[in-house]
């Protein structure tokens, strides 16, 4: 998916580099680990915060107060979440119960897993058995040793003393307190960090705007504007976020459930509510909520088609969510790519443990919202975010420079499907050549890449000679209607200014203006302009289409402009100035006294001025008034 440019001020490559960027990023990395015990309850309190913020507004908005709209959430919520656990506790609690019906067929499946006695596998079994049998037990008897006290070199030596008895230290029995407190912790920890995740959850419900505020006024009254699009941005994504994943995780749990009600497992609503639940946990609670019904139905049935089912269902459903629906959803609202949320579930999970699993996709939302707006931070953006690393000039210009034709017109074709030729070349091709001509101009490109890169070039341009978009309605279609018999009588000369790269984008501009059904002549570079001059013979209604490229684009086409202007006093010229972003009049200022009628910079400019000079477009008449009587 491709957002919304950033605005104004944002970075567009990371400039955090060096030692400097590195201490930073282990730093930060070093206070989430150590400090683990408070954040994690912080950030499960400002999920559940973005999840019931907009509850409580909803309430609000009806007149309600903020402690009677929060405290109702609370409860609500608090409920809701007790009542499905107790159901859940208790359906699990009867299915234990009636485990031991099933004790033949359970019987029956491990010892389907034991090691056969007969055929190859269980001769091969029995020889491991064998030898291993022979290498432990060993051959001989070790000797006697011999009686205590007595002493084999000199047997009328008094007997030495017996060996001492071993002391072994007993603890005294624990008292009661000491039980209770071995077999409460496990229970208290857990609850104690819900109590604490209740009341942070129930703070920042209370003061989300003072929260708000603060966070603005640390930053800085200068970066109002920012922060509040940042807040805004990561607000929306992680509620979003946590839409998407109730949808998801909801749809899981139905279809599991009905797919397990169709094979015949019993309890097929609870093991599809509890697997919607367990879900939430990335990648783990699918497995743990398919090893519960699995188990079930090697228990109830006596053979293996039903198991093989209900892996078979887990495994489809968990194969279209992950792979083709979660992607399309995430990205499309979270703005963060499938590797990346694979390496940042990986990341956090170590840093925070299973809480980090299950808050790793909000946390890396934030982090990528921090990325996009702080420019010292613009490198989490660029690696963890679904937009583009590269746009479609610079990976067609890489590839080229990879002398990698084949991804190269891989590259294009996918940027055609569904678009006119000219935009191919405006916004890819042309910027693509513009990034060659800067290279070359520096050095930091040898002959070979760059002859490659134009032939390459050019025959993508013969290639698309007949190329034509169905159904095209673009407004240079529009604006380009114009008698057959009033084309023919102008002809357009594309002249390149100076070298290779103005030769292609004069070659484009005539194939562009052929297939609009203008007689075009398109030249080649040659030693020198006066060759070009010599050999014209130019008419009345010609118009010359000088085509240059920057960074070094006025010098040669001035020098031919004026050329042209002393040869030909009167014949149409138009200039372009492929990608120049300049002001026109100024730059039309530059030629002096040869300046040209027109100076375009895309080939969309050049095709609408062309058809202003072919045919000028009158001036509107004011429509008369009538005369009363």
């Amino acid at each position: 998916m491709r957002h919304d440019l950033p605005p104004a001020g944002l970075a567009a490559r990371p400039k955090l580099q060096g030692g400097a960027g590195a201490l930073v990023l282990c730093g930060a990395i070093a206070v989430l680990y150590f400090t683990r015990e408070i954040l994690i309850p912080f950030a499960f309190a400002l999920t559940l915060t973005f999840l019931l913020t907009p509850v409580v507004a909803l309430l609000e908005r009806l007149r309600i107060g903020r402690v009677v709209a929060v405290l109702a959430t609370i409860l609500v919520a608090t409920v809701s979440a007790g009542g499905i656990a107790w159901l859940i506790a208790s359906q699990l609690v009867d299915v234990a119960n009636q485990l031991p019906l099933y004790r033949q067929n359970i019987h029956a499946k491990i010892e389907a897993f034991h090691v056969p006695v007969t055929g190859q596998l269980g001769r091969a079994a029995a020889s491991v058995q064998e030898v291993v049998r022979e290498l432990t037990i060993p051959g001989a008897a070790p000797p006697a040793s011999p009686p205590p006290g007595s002493n084999r070199k000199r047997p009328d030596a008094p007997a030495a003393a017996a060996s001492p008895t071993p002391v072994r230290v007993v603890q005294s029995p624990a008292s009661g307190w000491t039980e209770l407190r071995d077999l409460g912790t496990p229970v208290l920890a857990p609850l104690g960090r819900a109590g604490i995740v209740f009341i942070f959850t129930v703070f920042m419900l209370f003061k989300r705007e003072d929260l708000r505020n603060r966070l603005l006024r640390l930053v800085g009254l200068g970066q109002l504007n920012l922060m509040t699009q940042a807040i805004d941005d990561a607000s929306g994504r992680v509620s979003r976020y946590l839409l998407m994943q109730f949808l998801v995780n909801a749809s899981f749990g139905t279809l599991f459930g009905f797919g397990l009600y169709c094979i015949g497992v019993p309890d097929a609503a609870l093991w599809g509510a509890v697997a919607g639940i367990l879900r939430i946990v990335p990648y783990v609670g699918t497995l743990v909520a398919a090893t519960l019904p699995l188990a079930l139905s090697l228990a109830v049935f006596d053979g293996w088609l039903r198991p093989l089912l209900v892996l078979l269902l887990v495994a489809g459903l968990e194969l279209i969510l992950a792979n083709f629906v979660e992607p399309w959803l995430y990205g499309t609202h979270v703005g963060i790519s499938s590797l990346a949320l694979l390496v940042t579930s990986v990341f956090w999970a170590v840093l925070w443990g299973p809480a980090g699993l299950i808050l790793s996709t909000p946390l890396t939302v934030c982090v990528v919202v921090l990325g996009r707006y702080v420019p010292q931070l613009s490198f989490l953006h660029i690696l963890l975010g679904d937009e583009p690393a590269l746009a479609a000039e610079a990976q067609i210009y890489q590839r080229l420079l990879a002398m990698d034709q084949a991804e190269a017109h891989t590259i294009v074709g996918e940027f055609l499907k569904g678009r006119p030729l000219i935009e191919l070349y405006d916004q890819v091709l042309i910027p693509a050549l513009s990034m060659a001509e800067q290279d070359r101009h520096k050095g930091a490109i040898d002959a070979a890449r760059e002859e490659f890169l134009f032939l390459t070039i050019n025959e993508m341009i013969a290639e698309f000679s007949e190329y034509q978009l169905a159904d095209s309605s673009s407004e240079v279609d529009s604006a380009l209607v114009t008698d057959a018999a009033e084309r023919l009588n102008h002809r357009i000369l594309c002249l390149p200014a100076h070298d290779r790269a103005d030769e292609i984008t004069a070659a484009m501009l005539a194939q562009l203006l052929e297939q609009k059904g203008f007689p075009t002549l398109s030249f080649s570079v040659g030693p020198s302009p006066n060759e070009w001059l010599a050999f014209m013979e130019a008419g009345p209604g010609d118009i010359v289409c000088i085509s240059t490229l920057p960074p070094y684009a006025f010098a040669p086409a001035r020098a031919m402009c004026k050329q042209i202007r002393e040869r030909f006093p009167k014949l149409k010229v138009v200039v372009c100035v492929w990608g120049f972003s300049g002001d026109i009049v100024k730059a039309k200022a530059r030629f002096e006294r040869a300046q040209p009628d027109r100076l375009a910079t895309s080939l969309v400019e050049a095709l609408e001025q062309v058809q202003e000079l072919v045919r000028p477009i009158p001036e509107a008449i004011p429509e008369a008034i009538p005369m009363i009587a």
